[in-house]
């Protein structure tokens, strides 16, 4: 039987040829640690490291390749951003962030809820669509405000949220912003200049189409000097100095980098970079449409999320009536190759909001290399299991 993958919100599978060959020509030809020799191997990695820089500001629109921080996935990245913010702030501090959100908001901003006294609050989001209202977060403010977070695109029901509002209503506030592009980057087109986005984070394993194990927040230029540092260490530069570095993205990054996933991640980006995030968009947008048209009306069978191809990204969390989310997960693959993930996703306030609490759905989401014969069988699958 044919497999048929559609779990990319997890991780995009299949991965271009040019990265698991960089990663494979990394590991054969070079395997050493940048800043950490002046043998030519060593300056090898340096420059590796660079590109995948340059070649990620380039796909952002940032303001130069120093403002890209590495971390080892999307998760260490909204960490860095958010316990940086406020890990020192008094008790009654107030951040903002939507009812869609994934669990690596959630759970670092509940932890100093829990240690510092922080004083999180979870705008509600239409029950329908998942979209937040702008207005909603603006009424939130408060005089102890400091952050405003918000997903880009929910790993739950594909919601394509409105950040740009939400930007403009942090920036009005002088408020930090900041966005939580897991579901987002390499899938639709992200300026961080033309938004005015604070910090931005995001894995290299999902739209990057680079391995597991590497990560990204943009920090927009004069964040880093109200963002401390949430680790200390090796940076191989300036190690004359016990303190670490204020240069950016020093600052932020420790020890050896991860450098045969680097090799692969500036290698998904390039892929990317030729073929252009808006044309990777239309293509998603056709799927979503496809999927959408073909699962309509069908008794028994729930869709969730936006219908309006504007308001959401190929990301979809289904039911179908009297079967657990896992008894659907397991059908599909077993008899049809479909492989989804059921369950919650990481984000339970995102369930409760769409009232699919507490079983979950099932969740497919596409990629650059699914096609329409592959929407089309899972669509098909969905149809026929519904249907019995």
């Amino acid at each position: 039987m044919d497999r048929y993958y559609f779990d990319n919100s997890a991780t995009s599978f299949p991965k271009p040829d040019s990265v698991t060959e960089a990663m494979a020509t990394f590991a054969r030809e070079c395997g050493a640690s940048a800043g950490r020799g002046a043998y030519a191997e060593a300056r090898a990695c340096q420059d590796m490291i660079a590109l995948c820089r340059s070649r990620i500001a380039q796909l952002i629109n940032a303001e130069g390749p120093e403002r890209i921080v590495f971390a080892h996935n999307c998760s260490e990245a909204l960490c860095l951003a958010i316990r940086g913010l406020l890990n020192t702030a008094a008790a009654g501090t107030h951040a903002i962030a939507t009812a869609m959100e994934h669990n690596s908001v959630l759970r670092p901003l509940n932890a100093l809820a829990d240690q510092a006294g922080l004083e999180p609050e979870f705008v509600a989001c239409d029950g329908s669509t998942g979209l937040v209202d702008p207005e909603d977060i603006r009424k939130a403010i408060r005089p102890s405000t400091r952050l405003i977070a918000c997903v880009h695109v929910s790993n739950v029901t594909g919601t394509l949220q409105p950040i740009a509002e939400v930007i403009s209503v942090a920036r009005q506030a002088g408020i930090v912003s900041l966005i939580d592009a897991a579901q987002s980057a390499g899938h639709v087109p992200l300026d961080v200049r033309a938004l005015g986005a604070d910090l931005v984070a995001f894995p290299g394993h999902k739209g990057l189409l680079g391995p597991l194990g590497t990560g990204v927040l943009y920090v927009r230029p004069g964040i880093e000097e109200i963002l401390p540092t949430m680790k200390e260490g090796g940076t191989g530069t300036v190690s004359e100095d016990p303190r670490q570095p204020s240069t950016m993205p020093d600052k932020y990054e420790i020890g050896s980098h991860n450098a045969i996933g680097l090799a692969g991640l500036s290698e998904g980006v390039a892929w990317l970079l030729e073929r252009g995030v808006a044309s990777i968009r239309r293509h998603d947008e056709h799927l979503c449409r496809l999927f959408l048209e073909i699962t309509d009306s069908v008794r028994g069978l729930t869709v969730y999320g936006p219908r309006d191809l504007r308001q959401r990204a190929g990301v979809f969390s289904v039911a179908v009536e009297h079967l657990e989310a896992g008894d659907l997960a397991d059908r599909l693959e077993g008899d049809y190759g479909v492989l989804t993930r059921p369950g919650i996703h990481c984000a339970p306030l995102a369930h409760r909001t769409i009232g699919t609490m507490p079983g979950g759905t099932c969740r497919l989401s596409f990629g650059p290399f699914t096609n329409e014969a592959h929407v089309r069988h899972a669509a098909a699958a969905l149809r026929e299991i519904a249907t019995r």
